[in-house]
């Protein structure tokens, strides 16, 4: 046997977690046809039946005000899953009872799945499960998603009834007297008419064509535009008579009946209280410190401030263990491989290169812990809660924050999901003022660069460096928002409503699980992508190489530093194996020559293809204090922002001043007489702001709709983020940094 069962159910109510419980590794991910909203879905079995669950966008109705919502309703309507499962979370009832009406008014099979049953009892309430299924007429199992229990009663409670093939009648409420008289009125045209049928109920079009829903009326037109016509002049006729004796709606009015509905089976007896009902909660105890309107804006710079402190400070041991074992990796392939292409490849192609960015994984992995920390306790949707107000000012709303956060506001995070993440908004021109701003966030790729340039020109300030660059991108995020919104995307902004979930302990296995995913998704990208990458750089910084007559200057240069030394020095160093002692003289002539040897390596990748894209740019580069090798590292960023880091190995390795001393890139460019700190803060400056990634930059096409945005956002911000650069290290020269 073979059942669909489709998830419902609120955000924040345990779904993708009791989808991630009952499917275990057998899903997979991609997008509904024609939307990119995401589509889950994966198998079970229960018995001798395969099941395939759907995990629908999580929606708090299903009035088809946003792209998740009308993605659920046309999945229930259209394909008409087997059952469905309604995940409820126990502890905020009276509201997650809003999306179970809708579904019992559409008459589907429906199963609850009564989440965080856990919580509830923390907060001293007993729900009578029974007593809510004898009310509602569905089966209702008590369940914890991140636990595992209830799952298995769940699944075979929905397999079983699946497999009778009832049909449900659907859930009449009584919207009062004028609605009701029009709703019947609406039925008999509508049943006469066969309209919409085989998709829809005919009451629950009616109500909709009551609600003025544009999706159901711009169908109804389609299938049958006298019909529609006809059911849009009674809607029309009821709406103004509801407005001229009550001041409502018909949609304000069904959603009042509607919540008065759950009101009374509330008073039934469902919920008994421990303690006295006008108890706070521990949640609310810690939300009135937290998410107070002056001390929360506070305490969130704080927590932040002091997650960077134990960041920089906890990870600097094993990044220095990793940057001594591509230390030693380099010297190793230098000893083994004999000169020549071969070792200059393997050496400055992939282990600087790959190396240069690979360093930094202790870091991401700290960063990433101290994220998850937030986000499992809860405190995450705090932060998006406090910022609302402040994002009303800049024309954004209140979801933008979390699109923000992970973008990598917190740092750390990737703009491409943060992109996607703008779909929850309703406004377009709110969630394209996002998709185009968010990518300012400081994500994983940034980081390293912003760890390389601190860690060589602000080691003494490392946390209080990073704090600040962080404030930077949210600032230059807020205020490009608002200046899009005042410009090209003017427009109202929308209400914001969020439900926050209670405060919880993380589990060592949520954190190991969530800080291990996203710091190897960093660690195979630096092995594929950036290796990927990094070779390609090594290639046009290698070739087309020095012509021979240059190359015979150079040789001619080393026969005359050695003609300059007695005999016997340049038989000894021909002669010298490794680790054996010099004479001085012999030690003064291979510094001597390593010298020149230096001089020809940077003459070589001055010549290269990337030497002269670079020294092309440099005119323009200068006044931001980017050299040529600088111009090579940000052109190859466009491709991923780790790149910067990875072509800035490659670029010093292949011109190394000191060849026979291992340097890390940070303390290279340190001692570099072209780089300074005013360089540094105009290279974050730039990196921060300039072009989005390729892959992101695809993202905002398919997301936006349009070519033109995507273009957009590499115009628009290259030229910004060159400005500030200009002003960065113009200001920063003339004040002698």
């Amino acid at each position: 046997m073979q059942a669909t069962i489709a998830l419902a159910g609120n955000p924040n109510s345990g779904k993708t977690t009791l989808f991630n419980a009952l499917t275990g590794a057998r899903q997979h991910v991609g997008n509904y046809p024609g939307v990119t909203v995401e589509k889950k879905e994966g198998l079970c079995t229960a018995g001798n039946c395969t099941v395939h669950i759907v995990d629908l966008p999580g929606t708090y109705s299903l009035t088809a005000y946003s792209q998740e919502e009308m993605v659920a309703r046309e999945y229930l309507a259209q394909e008409r899953p087997d059952m469905v499962i309604d995940t409820l979370d126990a502890s905020n009832l009276e509201r997650h009872l809003y999306l179970v009406v809708q579904l019992l008014e559409m008459g589907l099979p429906l199963v609850l799945a009564l989440n965080m049953v856990d919580v509830a009892k923390a907060r001293g309430m007993e729900i009578d499960s029974d007593r809510l299924s004898q009310i509602l007429g569905v089966p209702v199992i008590p369940t914890i998603a991140r636990t595992g229990k209830g799952k298995q009663e769940l699944l075979r409670t929905a397999t079983d009834l699946a497999s009778t093939m009832l049909i449900r009648k659907p859930l009449h409420i009584s919207y009062g007297a004028d609605l009701d008289q029009a709703i019947l009125e609406m039925e008999s045209l509508i049943k006469d008419g066969l309209f919409l049928d085989g998709f829809y109920n005919t009451r629950w079009v009616a109500i909709k064509y009551l609600e003025n829903d544009e999706d159901i009326i711009s169908r109804g037109q389609k299938a049958n535009p006298v019909l529609s016509g006809k059911l849009q002049v009674i809607a029309a006729r009821v709406s103004a008579h509801v407005g001229a004796t009550l001041n409502m709606d018909p949609e304000s009015l069904i959603a009042d009946y509607r919540w008065g509905f759950i009101r009374s089976v509330m008073h039934q007896g469902i919920i008994t209280r421990a303690n006295d009902s006008d108890r706070l909660y521990l949640s609310d105890k810690i939300d009135k410190v937290l998410t107070n309107r002056f001390a929360g804006p506070l305490i969130m710079l704080g927590i932040l401030f002091g997650l960077y402190q134990i960041v920089f400070t906890y990870s600097a041991t094993p990044v220095g263990w990793m940057e001594g074992l591509f230390g030693w990796l380099s010297d190793t392939a230098s000893a083994v491989i004999p000169p020549g292409m071969l070792q200059s490849l393997v050496v400055s192609g992939i282990i600087d290169g790959v190396g240069g960015v690979m360093g930094f994984v202790p870091l991401i992995m700290f960063m990433f812990l101290g994220i998850a920390i937030m986000e499992d306790t809860g405190y995450l949707a705090r932060v998006a809660y406090m910022l609302d107000r402040v994002f009303k000012s800049f024309g954004l709303h209140g979801s933008s924050v979390m699109a923000y956060v992970v973008s990598g506001g917190i740092a750390g995070g990737c703009a491409v999901p943060g992109v996607m993440a703008t779909r929850t908004l309703r406004s377009p021109k709110e969630r394209l003022a996002t998709l185009l701003t968010a990518p300012y966030m400081n994500c994983g790729a940034k980081l390293p660069v912003f760890a390389l340039l601190i860690a060589a020109f602000f080691p003494a300030h490392e946390a209080l460096m990073m704090f600040g660059i962080t404030l930077l991108a949210w600032t230059g995020a807020l205020i490009a928002a608002k200046i899009l919104r005042m410009t090209v995307l003017r427009g109202e902004s929308t209400p914001f409503v969020m439900e926050l979930p209670p405060y919880r302990l993380p589990t060592f296995r949520g954190l190991a699980t969530h800080t291990w995913e996203r710091t190897w998704q960093y660690a195979k990208k630096a092995g594929t992508v950036i290796l990927a990458i990094s070779i390609l750089l090594w290639v046009i910084m290698t070739f087309p190489g020095l012509p021979d007559q240059q190359a015979a200057q150079f040789e001619d240069m080393r026969q005359q530093a050695a003609a300059s030394y007695p005999a016997i020095a340049a038989q000894e160093l021909e002669n010298a194996g490794d680790g054996a002692e010099l004479s001085e003289s012999a030690q003064s002539l291979a510094q001597a020559i390593a010298v020149i040897d230096s001089r020809e390596a940077q003459a070589a990748l001055r010549y290269s293809v990337a030497g002269k894209i670079g020294g092309s740019l440099e005119g323009v580069t200068k006044w931001a204090g980017f050299d040529w090798r600088t111009n090579i590292a940000l052109v190859g960023g466009f491709a991923a922002k780790e790149v910067v880091v990875s072509a800035l190995s490659t670029a010093y390795s292949l011109g190394e001043t000191d060849p026979e001393e291992y340097q890390t890139l940070s303390q290279t460019l340190s001692r570099e007489s072209s780089w300074s700190p005013a360089v540094a803060l105009a290279l974050i400056i730039f990196t921060m702001f300039y072009a989005p990634c390729f892959v992101t930059v695809i993202c905002i096409v398919r997301e936006s709709g349009s070519w033109k945005w995507g273009a957009f956002s590499v115009i628009f911000n290259t030229a910004v983020a060159f400005a500030l650069a200009v002003i960065v290290y113009q200001t920063g020269s003339f004040l002698g940094y």
